[in-house]
């Protein structure tokens, strides 16, 4: 308790008990984030247009936006990881009095973020699609939507740094009630732009955009309450220098690292896109449900993040390896389990995108049998990265991904896959791409832990040194 203002400090107490009841709420909260894309996918399949060619576009507008439409919000809004982490390691540290600085900082430069990227989303939906090879049926839906979709990208980008800031204090059911009531909106709204009025794509992306708005202003009704430590006063809203740095070196290379991938998304969808409309749609859907295995691994990245970042700011070394032990088995298993059941369950599972399309449910399940199956090395992957960003090393992270992924995805595109013209060599960049990358993550990871114990003992020679000096004198 800080002056009757509860936080949780993970650096003491029961760890597997401290990070189940962390990693459970961000699991339903990141399922219920996917729920606004799969109403959308699911609603424009099954009721996007009059024929099932109609519906085939329609679902093919929405899929093939995905990559795009992520590449520009993540680019972004990954910079709201500086400020979590900035607000878990002066929560391990004690320092209270600067998460306030960190709140205030970070609320103002997001929505001036969020501001700023709506018109470039307006302004560079189509010729950005039309770069990737989109069908020109699917780009007369597609690039209404993506319009409509970064509606309520100012809302996303504030509520993801606030979110970011809860979740870093160790509360992350309220988000996940949050996201409930926006989810429930969103499909809403869906089925009356879709049903009642035929907006078809566009009106998922309306749907999509006033959720996000929902979720923002329960988000900071919730911070503007006095009895968080978190608290957010409208008057006192401003950019502190020292804040705003110390974010942005933290955040900027995960934003980058975060645009690396999604950039690398953008050339296999367009590389997808080669096998027209059937394969795209497929993929569409086959990539959602990726997402669902996703979600579960990607709650153990968020916990390896507030973990090392508050037994950093307490400088828990020891503590800390026991965490992040945690973090990678459970990864491993939750990520294995339900990649498998969804695999397991495919079939049934992509005819709700694409129902009485087979040749889009044999896509999907080819991506998936590739990627799904060992999608839980992506998760090692991430929370690798976790590791590094907690420690506070966010720039090698970001570096290693740009090798490991990005350069190399370039290489397989433009080399393997332009000799072996096929989905099954285009999707095995992925697998490839998450072994190379976790691997280097991890060793960096050691030997940055190294250095931080290294420096503590030093420091702690060098005290002792002082007190005995200072016995001596005294003597």
């Amino acid at each position: 308790m800080v002056q009757g203002k509860q936080v949780r400090n993970f650096t003491e107490g029961p760890i597997i008990k401290q990070m189940i009841k962390f990693v459970i709420p961000l699991m339903i909260t990141g399922v219920m984030q996917l729920l606004f894309n799969t109403a959308d996918t699911i609603v424009v399949g099954r009721w996007g247009g009059d024929t099932p060619e109609a519906r085939e576009t329609a679902l093919a507008a929405v899929g093939s936006c995905g990559s795009l439409i992520n590449m520009i919000v993540i680019l972004f809004s990954n910079i709201s990881l500086g400020a979590g982490v900035s607000t878990a390691q002066a929560i391990g540290a004690k320092k209270y009095d600067e998460i306030e600085r960190i709140v205030h900082t970070s609320v103002l430069f997001a929505a001036i973020l969020g501001v700023f990227i709506l018109p470039v989303g307006f302004i560079v939906a189509r010729p950005a699609l039309t770069a990737m090879g989109t069908d020109p049926l699917v780009l007369n839906q597609a690039v209404p939507y993506m319009m409509a979709y970064f509606c309520g990208v100012p809302a996303s980008m504030v509520y993801n740094y606030c979110a970011a800031i809860v979740r870093s204090s160790g509360e992350t059911v309220r988000p996940m009630r949050y996201l409930f009531v926006a989810g429930a909106t969103n499909v809403v709204f869906n089925l009356i732009a879709v049903l009642v009025f035929h907006l078809g794509a566009v009106g998922v992306g309306i749907a999509t955009a006033v959720s996000n708005w929902v979720a923002c202003i329960l988000m900071l009704r919730h911070m503007i309450s006095p009895d968080v430590v978190y608290h957010l006063n409208p008057r006192k809203l401003g950019i502190d220098g020292s804040v705003l740095k110390k974010m942005l070196r933290i955040g900027i290379p995960a934003s980058v690292q975060g645009f690396v991938f999604t950039t690398s998304h953008v050339l296999i969808q367009s590389s997808v896109n080669s096998f027209g409309k059937a394969v795209v749609a497929g993929n569409a859907a086959a990539a959602n449900l990726d997402g669902y295995t996703y979600q579960p691994m990607n709650a153990f990245y968020q916990a390896a993040v507030t973990f090392v970042g508050q037994h950093k700011g307490a400088r828990k070394y020891r503590r800390m390896k026991t965490c992040i032990l945690c973090c990678v088995l459970c990864v491993v298993i939750v990520g294995a389990a339900v990649g498998w059941l969804t695999i397991a369950l495919g079939p049934q599972l992509l005819s709700l995108y694409a129902p009485e399309n087979e040749a889009a449910i044999e896509a999907g399940m080819t991506r998936m049998m590739i990627c799904t199956s060992v999608y839980f090395l992506c998760g090692l992957m991430e929370v690798g990265s976790g590791i590094m960003r907690g420690l506070g090393h966010s720039t090698t992270s970001s570096i290693t991904s740009l090798v490991g992924t990005f350069a190399f995805r370039i290489f397989w595109i433009l080399v393997i896959f332009a000799q072996n013209h096929s989905l099954v060599v285009l999707y095995l960049s992925y697998p490839i791409t998450w072994i190379l990358t976790a691997s280097a993550h991890f060793i960096f990871s050691y030997f940055a832990l190294q250095r931080e114990i290294r420096a503590l003992r030093r420091e702690s020679e060098g005290a002792a040194d002082g007190e005995r000096v200072l016995a001596e004198s005294n003597s």
